[in-house]
């Protein structure tokens, strides 16, 4: 039933609500109980635990109605709704259990997802929270609709490369620091599978809703290495210590490839003015590849009733001193005509930020948001390739770019919740300043600037079942070049709208379609040549214009006991879209971009989950198929790619084994397909309170890993194919440890993040 108010009248903006937790078999009080008190449509508001006697008390709490969420290691979790509160409440005796029963009809139990017209609303069970060491482990129990997670390479994903944004309480965090939740912190995580406006042009928003320390903090490493120490490894420590009010973070990772068996086959056709035809092979010869990635983030943040303020430095860099390859390339009308080759890059990059961000929470549900992000991005690339005959050069390229990029992103929002409905509306403005040199032979400087306002309204609402969301924005982007091109001025009209609807039988139906906005890679922009062998040139276009993309999606999901199912389909179109074309310039073909015609994709997805049986199993399998539809200004290309992903988990106590099984989902964009990653995965943990000690292995049935890419073009076609024996039959070893220490108290969070991780060089490669 729905609790009312009782008692003890207050003023309705001093609201305090409290009770008592205690085990339902002994009546014994339980200590240290989180409880989290969210809004009627689940939006978290504040957080506390129960003290040493079983008592808790939430005080300062507005007139509403609320929902709360009652969880503890060992037992089940529970939700309260609580209708109508305008006095002081003290609830009953709440009363949990391990197994599911009633408590004055107002208990939920289990793993309780809550879907809405913009996200999910994912709460974890008991047995979910203790299969996993971090957040990480956990979204990979829950298997969520299009979501890949791959817990040995640390990494979440989206098919086709769309892009995932990662948040703890609102806040945008690296992927280490989800690696770093401790699961039993972990109330919720809102699946933003529909994001607003607000989020720009991710796929997908990701937020673990978490408890914030009122003392003390929590402190984590994670060490996972092949048995050869020097071969592959991902290492990370994060710490994040609370006093009062304020909270400083720390988080380091760093990651190293280190292969000696790596190699590219390449099969190369070559159509020249003449109406000659060259055909020749590249037969590769294993080489070395060498990378170091270190990822450095700061955090102070400072939170009280109504205002948040957060300060974070960030820092990545990438240093790949060795990417080589080498090999002889035969001509295919005759093999006894051939040559030595070799193709070695090195490259390094820095990207330093500051994120400065400012919350105000109003009178009358009013929300108000500032956020600056200042980012400096620095490149130096290099690359060799030479082709020689008998120790004599016949081809000698020396390519380096030096690159420096300044932007900064300012962006505000303002929020009102009318009742049931939202109004959100928000200006973003990206400035970006790039000062890049390009020698090869001789000396380029390119000057370039770019800038992007956008400026949204958006409104969610309600007409009896049906949810909707209607928004629109207009975006204005310019570019300028010193020494090339006149650059642009473009304005384009970016609406949305989507409409959910729940359906008999625990089922739900959704539509989406919007227009998003395009720009060009400043990259792509740069008015610059580059050679990458004997027959082709790399070229920028100054003269690329911004484009949109139109995109609907239909998706439909149902859910019944063990069984879950989400078909979706996806139809996106790009008219004039900025794609590769080959043109044919005297004995050379160069290789550029322009708007091209048109771009479609269609992909028709389905996943079937099952589970957990007993909590002892959970399978999840997703398959589709993608077709795509490149139309340029002088070709026309038609590609089709089935796609099939599966998970199988087990669990016996502290154990758990799982297989993970990945075929290619593969991307034809322009000329060119390059295909997804088919790999397999089986790993073993034991976990143990916050420890967990694992065994894995890295594509262990296959003797080597390969990766393939195409290229249609009829004046220089390609079929490229990488292989790597060092990621094949990969055996490797986990600890990891999360310790944390303290107690609760409410959780605050941004609600946006900015960044800028386009370097601003165009890089020249086979």
């Amino acid at each position: 039933m729905l609790i009312g108010s009782i008692i003890e009248g207050v003023s309705a903006q001093n609201i305090e609500l409290k009770g008592a937790i205690k085990d339902a078999q002994n009546s014994e009080a339980l200590a240290y109980v989180n409880l989290v008190l969210q809004t009627a449509d689940s939006a978290f508001i504040t957080g506390t635990t129960s003290d040493d006697n079983g008592k808790f008390s939430i005080p300062r709490v507005n007139a509403g109605d609320y929902r709360l969420a009652i969880s503890c290691i060992g037992y089940q979790t529970q939700y309260i709704e609580v209708a109508g509160l305008t006095k002081n409440l003290t609830l009953p005796d709440i009363l949990l259990e391990e197994e599911t029963v009633g408590l004055n009809a107002v208990t939920v139990t289990g793993s309780a997802t809550t879907s809405r017209i913009d996200r999910k609303l994912i709460f974890p069970t008991e047995q979910q929270l203790r299969a996993s060491t971090n957040g990480i482990d956990l979204l990979q129990q829950l298997m969520l609709p299009r979501l890949q997670v791959n817990p040995m390479m640390r990494s979440i994903s989206v098919p086709g490369g769309g892009q995932v944004q990662l948040r703890i309480n609102g806040v945008k965090v690296e992927t280490n620091e989800i690696q770093a939740l401790i699961p039993a912190d972990i109330i919720r995580v809102e699946y933003h599978d529909n994001p607003g406006l607000r989020y720009g042009n991710a796929e997908v928003v990701l937020d673990y809703i978490v408890r914030r320390n009122e003392t003390g903090g929590n402190i984590g490493v994670d060490i996972l290495n092949t048995f050869q120490l020097s071969k592959w490894g991902i290492n990370s420590v994060n710490s994040r210590i609370n006093h009062k009010k304020s909270e400083f973070a720390i988080n380091y990772q760093a990651q190293q490839r280190s292969f000696d068996q790596i190699w590219r086959d390449n099969e190369e056709t070559f159509m020249f003015t003449d109406g000659s035809i060259f055909r020749r092979k590249e037969t590769g010869e294993p080489d070395n590849y060498q990378m170091l990635w270190n990822t450095l983030s700061t955090t102070y943040s400072y939170l009280n009733d109504r205002r948040m303020f957060n300060a974070s430095f960030r820092y990545f860099s990438e240093d790949i001193p060795r990417f080589d390859y080498s090999g002889k390339l035969y001509n295919m009308d005759n093999p006894s005509d051939n040559v030595q080759m070799i193709d070695q890059t090195k490259s390094y990059s820095s990207r330093p930020a500051i994120d400065l961000y400012y919350q105000e929470n109003m009178k009358n549900d009013q929300t108000l948001i500032v956020n600056l992000v200042g980012t400096y991005n620095y490149t130096d690339n290099s690359r060799i390739y030479r082709e020689s005959r008998e120790n004599t050069p016949l081809t000698d390229i020396n390519n380096t770019v030096l690159g420096n990029k300044y932007s900064w992103i300012g962006e505000g929002i303002y929020e009102k919740k009318l009742g049931d409905n939202r109004l959100s509306a928000g200006l973003r403005h990206t400035q970006s300043y790039s000062d890049n040199t390009y020698k090869n032979g001789h000396e380029y400087k390119t000057d370039m600037q770019q800038s992007e306002t956008f400026m949204y309204g958006e409104w969610k609402g309600k007409i009896k079942k049906l949810d909707y969301m209607l928004g629109a924005g207009v975006t204005r982007s310019s570019f300028r070049q010193e020494n090339g091109g006149d650059g642009y001025d473009y304005y384009t009209f970016n609406p949305r709208l989507t409409l959910f609807y729940p359906l008999p039988g625990n089922s739900s139906i959704r539509l989406k379609s919007d227009i998003n906005n395009n720009t060009p890679s400043l990259s792509n922009l740069s008015a610059v040549e580059q050679v990458i062998d004997s027959f082709q040139i790399q070229r920028g276009n100054p003269n690329l214009s911004p484009y949109l993309r139109y995109q609907s999606e239909l998706n439909y999901e149902w859910q019944k006991g063990l069984f879950y199912v989400n078909l979706q389909g996806v139809y996106e179109y790009l008219p004039s879209p900025i794609m590769e074309e080959k043109r044919l310039e005297g004995n050379k073909i160069v290789q550029t971009w322009d708007n091209q015609k048109s771009w479609q994709r269609m992909t028709t997805n389905i996943q079937l989950r099952v589970g957990p049986v007993k909590d002892i199993l959970l399978l999840s399998i997703n398959g589709g198929f993608n077709h795509y539809v490149s139309h340029g200004n002088s070709y026309r290309h038609m590609y089709n790619n089935p796609f099939v992903n599966a998970m199988l988990a087990g669990f016996y106590k502290n154990f758990q084994a799982s297989l993970m099984w990945n075929t290619n989902w593969n991307r034809f964009y322009g000329e060119t397909m390059e295909g997804g990653e088919n790999t397999h995965i089986i790993l073993l943990n034991y976990r143990h309170r916050g420890m967990n000690v694992g065994i894995g292995a890295f594509n262990p049935f296959v003797n080597n890993f390969h990766m393939d890419t195409e290229n249609w073009s009829e004046h220089a076609s390609y079929r490229k194919k990488l292989y790597s024996n060092d990621l094949s039959r990969l055996f490797l070893f986990q600890f990891s440890y999360n310790f944390s220490f303290g107690r609760s108290f409410n959780a605050g969070g941004k609600r946006l993040n900015n960044t800028d991780e386009d370097a601003g060089v165009m890089k020249a490669g086979k």
